[in-house]
């Protein structure tokens, strides 16, 4: 079994940073591909990045380009998020994924994941 926990939300105002981080436990996840997604209510959830394995791929949603880094550390099991300029419309609950299929690369595909975390809030002031 694997327990995902993501750390870093919380309330900033419009072009402020935020980093989201995402631990893993009870299964490493350094040989698998992460993803961030995030979900509004009222919204279908929605990817925002994925990296593989190794770190040396990534993959951005058009709306965070430029903006956001994935990033990881596998000797420490962990996937960071770093958020900068941040918008209102950033606003959502921010969570991570693992995919365990041995994928090679990354997908952007939410039903390719197949661990979840809790999700941790990002609310952006204007």
């Amino acid at each position: 079994q694997v327990q995902l926990v993501e750390s870093g939300g919380g309330l900033v105002q419009a072009g402020g940073s935020l980093r989201l981080s995402c631990a893993a436990s009870g299964r490493t996840c350094s040989s698998t591909p992460m993803g961030w997604f995030r979900q509004v209510p009222g919204k279908e959830r929605e990817f925002v990045a994925a990296i593989n394995r190794s770190g040396g791929s990534t993959y951005y949603a058009d709306s965070v380009k430029g903006r956001f880094t994935i990033s990881r550390d596998n000797a420490k099991n962990t996937v960071n998020l770093q958020m900068n300029t941040l918008k209102p419309e950033d606003t959502a609950v921010y969570y991570c994924a693992a995919d365990y299929s041995g994928r090679r690369g990354l997908t952007l595909r939410i039903y390719e994941y197949d661990y979840w975390g809790q999700g941790t809030q990002v609310t952006v002031s204007s």
